[in-house]
């Protein structure tokens, strides 16, 4: 993963941009949080103005701007959302699993295709590998074969069933307009018809945060999408499940499991208890956000076949991260939408954490949620 980029100052703020956040831990646990969105807000819209009225500016201009990324995306097709160059890495449904890791952790999905077809037939990400952990960590005794197995063996007892797969001449919002109003997934697989054998052949992977980048870099309405997340009710804030570095690795996967969540955010144990916060009418949670524990870090400690580091701490899991970890992504409730897209331009953002002005976790905002606001917020009463 490359490093981020710089992130300029916002021409309106004469004030030097703040530097990366380093929030002190145990030896070896510093972090250091990324927060190119709050070099890119004024100072003065620190609390969200009053409404003169029932429907303000700012009210009607973030409505133009989600009809402007709409009417976009409506006429391009998921072919625009592609990179004029990218690398896409096929697994055979043969291969095996051990084999699969070291490339996944690059990646973070993969499609399937049996050699002797070379149709699609599945993706894999790294949920998969999470959800087969977790079942034979409980059944210690099969524990060993799990290297021994193929990839189209992941399909069994908790293996999941096939991801959906789109057409390359739908559109790039994925029929989000049409009657069925699916939302993209985390990621797709786009496929098209080989001319000559006339089978479905794999074309490439789209995934929410390819799409939202796209938009990112296209739109400039999105400069009208000021709201900010508190007004507008944007990312989660109950039921947000966190641990901390003593944490043990598998009671991590656990949750992830149990929630269909591809990160837990990691809270100093020893912080405040959680309260009620009468300025933004919320709870703030019992910590201060020390790191995010992400799906792709279960990967890293099995990459080699070893399993004996699934006992480890979450500290001691975060030590063996990448020297190149970009860092984790935060913003706050004031923070808007024309300024978080402008971090995706930027950067590859998977999730932002949601904190406080002293680093506590008020909530999580995830691509999933950018995109259903985008997509379908108000379109009801469009129509």
């Amino acid at each position: 993963m490359s490093g981020v980029d710089a992130v300029d100052a916002h021409p309106n703020d004469s004030s030097p941009p703040p530097a990366n956040i380093t929030t002190p831990g145990p030896a070896g646990h510093e972090s250091v949080f990324v927060q190119p969105s709050s070099y890119l807000r004024p100072r003065s819209h620190a609390r969200p103005m009053t409404p003169v009225s029932t429907s303000t500016l700012l009210d009607v201009e973030q409505i133009e701007g989600l009809r402007a990324i709409r009417a976009f995306l409506k006429v391009r097709t998921s072919y625009d959302v592609l990179p004029l160059s990218f690398r896409l890495i096929i697994f055979d449904t043969a291969l095996l699993v051990k084999k699969s890791l070291n490339i996944l952790i690059q990646n973070g999905t993969a499609p399937l295709t049996p050699y002797e077809t070379s149709t699609f037939a599945g993706l894999l990400t790294t949920s998969d590998y999470i959800n087969v952990i977790q079942y034979y960590w409980q059944n210690p005794d099969a524990l060993a074969q799990i290297d021994q197995f193929r990839l189209d063996s992941l399909r069994g007892p908790r293996g999941r069933p096939d991801r959906n797969r789109i057409n390359c001449a739908e559109p790039a919002a994925i029929r989000s307009m049409s009657e069925d109003a699916r939302i993209p997934r985390e990621e797709d697989t786009l496929v098209d018809v080989d001319d000559e054998t006339k089978r479905n052949m794999v074309v490439s992977v789209v995934t929410q945060y390819r799409i939202l980048k796209f938009v990112a870099v296209n739109v400039k309405e999105l400069q009208m999408l000021k709201k900010p997340l508190k007004d507008i009710g944007l990312g989660t804030y109950d039921d947000v499940q966190t641990a901390n570095m003593d944490t043990p690795v598998m009671d991590v996967i656990h949750m992830l499991v149990k929630k269909n969540i591809s990160s837990v955010p990691i809270l100093d144990k020893d912080g405040k208890l959680g309260q009620y916060d009468l300025v933004d009418r919320m709870l703030t949670f019992p910590g201060i956000l020390m790191n995010v524990f992400e799906a792709v870090d279960v990967i890293t400690l099995i990459k080699g076949g070893v399993y004996d580091d699934l006992n480890l701490s979450v500290g001691d899991a975060l030590l063996k991260r990448s020297d190149d970890f970009a860092g984790i992504y935060t913003c706050s409730l004031y923070d808007n939408l024309a300024t978080i897209f402008d971090t995706i331009r930027k950067s590859r953002v998977h999730r932002l954490a949601v904190i406080d002005e002293n680093n506590y976790l008020k909530g999580v905002l995830t691509l999933s949620d950018i995109l259903e606001y985008i997509l379908l917020e108000g379109e009801a009463e469009e129509h």
